[in-house]
């Protein structure tokens, strides 16, 4: 199994120990870049929140220890009003 087969599936910042999704929460699925097929536990974010984008740390980024990963929904337009987006697509790497 690769690096890439290993992490999809679990949750971005789980404990290694228990990675998988729990439940009760919801979770939206990070697509294209150093973190794509992990999932990200979007519980109680808004939907304005999450299309301004969401930094998140990373060591496998362009910038290694210290970057940031940007991912965001795929389309002003989506999801619908009241939603949660399900996938959001990765933006490009920050410091």
């Amino acid at each position: 199994m690769d690096e890439v087969e290993f992490l999809r599936g679990r949750v971005y910042g789980a404990d290694p120990e228990d990675p998988g999704p729990r439940p009760g929460r919801v979770y939206a699925e990070l697509v294209g870049g150093p973190l794509d097929g992990l999932l990200l536990d979007v519980t109680g974010r808004t939907e304005e929140e999450l299309r301004e984008g969401v930094a998140l740390p990373t060591e496998i980024g362009r910038f290694g220890p210290g970057g940031r990963a940007l991912y965001a929904p795929r389309d002003a337009a989506y999801p619908p009003r009241g939603a949660v987006a399900r996938r959001l697509d990765w933006r490009g790497d920050l410091r």
